[in-house]
């Protein structure tokens, strides 16, 4: 018996997993008393079902994925802002735009000529990922439901759907669009941080009666995840982030496609990225009623409070020392 208390978190093998993977690397969770055990799992349903029935105390977890709970999953710290991206095709890059300027156009002419329907792929129906592909289709003059076909595929196998000529575009966290990119399959149009420049991406997701039943429990594991959350931000650290990262066990993507995005797109913890904030809960439960996974009518408010639980951040952040650093 080690006399440490167990947690056993599950993540999805994308570069936004950092704060936790570098927790469990460098001790940090040790060092609260947790002796934490990371899952890697294969798809966002196997996290959400995990996490329902208790088989995970926590995970790596798209942010409307917990609101899409209502309450029985929350939401104590966030753990990356953008990292996202939009990447089409090579030959559908060639024909549009990156605010899917002529878009419109390809969808007509591939109606006319009988030459089927484009498809787009996320990562999870509730999801950032799924928003700002609608949003971003809906801007091109597209309606999603109807000019397009959208498929929901787990991050890693992302790329070698569009190898296999399965998907034509789609929104994925890093480190899969430069993966696709680099192999010639794909082009990024735009990042996350340009369709919604500071935007909401994962959370650490817990049972809410992980709060209520091992709360001291809850704020170690808080306490830790923000600590990696601010070593993973510092340029210092970089190079032995991205090792980290690498690593088979943990994403296990190329060196160069990983430190693409945490040059230029990803935020774990610097300006208060870590607070999980109410009115990135709006945002996301706003675009949950106009994509018809709530129905209109829904105290938003009410559903964002019970989730988005900044209260639970800040008692563990205030101990720690990391609030707002």
């Amino acid at each position: 018996m080690s006399g440490l208390s167990e947690l056993r978190l599950g993540f999805i093998p994308l570069t936004d997993c950092a704060p936790l993977a570098v927790a469990a690397t460098l001790g940090f969770f040790e060092d609260e008393g947790l002796a934490v055990e990371l899952v890697r799992e294969a798809s966002w349903a196997t996290i959400r079902d995990k996490v329902a029935v208790g088989a995970l105390d926590g995970a790596h977890m798209l942010a409307p994925m917990a609101l899409a709970a209502g309450g029985a999953i929350l939401a104590p710290l966030a753990l990356n802002r953008n990292g996202a991206a939009i990447t089409v095709s090579t030959a559908l890059a060639g024909t549009i735009g990156p605010k899917g300027e002529g878009l419109a156009e390809v969808v007509a002419a591939r109606r006319a000529s009988g030459r089927g329907t484009l498809t787009f792929a996320v990562v999870f129906p509730e999801s950032m990922h799924n928003y700002l592909l609608r949003d971003w289709l809906a801007a091109a003059g597209i309606d999603p439901d109807r000019d397009v076909r959208l498929v929901v595929i787990p991050p890693p196998r992302m790329v070698e759907r569009m190898r296999a000529g399965e998907v034509d575009g789609f929104c994925v966290g890093a480190p899969w669009n430069a993966v696709a990119e680099a192999e010639g399959l794909g082009r990024i149009l735009i990042t996350a941080s340009q369709l919604l420049p500071g935007g909401p991406d994962k959370v650490l997701g817990v049972p809410a009666t992980l709060a209520e039943q091992r709360p001291d429990d809850l704020r170690a594991c808080l306490r830790a995840v923000i600590r990696g959350a601010a070593w993973a931000d510092d340029p210092i650290n970089r190079e032995d982030l991205i090792a980290i990262l690498a690593r088979p066990d943990v994403v296990g993507a190329a060196p160069a496609a990983i430190a693409r995005a945490l040059a230029n797109e990803i935020v774990f913890h610097r300006d208060g990225a870590s607070l999980p904030r109410r009115e990135d809960g709006l945002w996301m439960a706003s675009r949950m009623v106009r994509w018809g996974q709530l129905r209109a009518g829904v105290d938003l408010d009410a559903l964002v409070d019970r989730v988005y639980r900044s209260d639970l951040y800040r008692d563990a952040a205030e101990i720690s020392g990391h609030l707002l650093a």
